[in-house]
């Protein structure tokens, strides 16, 4: 069945910076469009970033845009996202996303 399992999350300090996996298995991972999303507490879940199946073409929320990098190794099967300039109201559980499923997803906590 599908997986997908994100990791990298951490405590950084403003201004830090932080790069997020997401490896997958069930599915052939080139053939998708995949997802990051996030979701802070007391919070609904908001879209960061978009990629294509063979990465050419990737969108970014206003919020995230001009610090995050999202991107993929269709040989790893893995997602990622290099997150620059982290600010406090980036604090959210990260999870990456295909169609409907996500994985259990990883904390970033960005704070002095």
């Amino acid at each position: 069945q599908v997986q997908l399992v994100e990791s990298g999350g951490d405590l950084v300090q403003p201004g830090g910076s932080l790069r997020l996996s997401c490896v997958t298995s069930g599915f052939t991972f080139s053939a998708y469009s995949l997802t990051w999303v996030r979701q802070a507490p007391a919070k609904g879940l908001e879209w960061v970033s978009s990629i294509n199946p063979d990465g050419g073409m990737t969108n970014y929320a206003d919020s995230v845009k001009g610090r995050f990098t999202i991107s993929r190794d269709n040989a790893k099967n893995t997602l990622y996202l290099q997150m620059n300039n982290l600010k406090p109201e980036d604090t959210a559980t990260y999870y990456c996303k295909k169609s409907g499923i996500r994985g259990q997803g990883t904390q970033v906590t960005v704070s002095s």
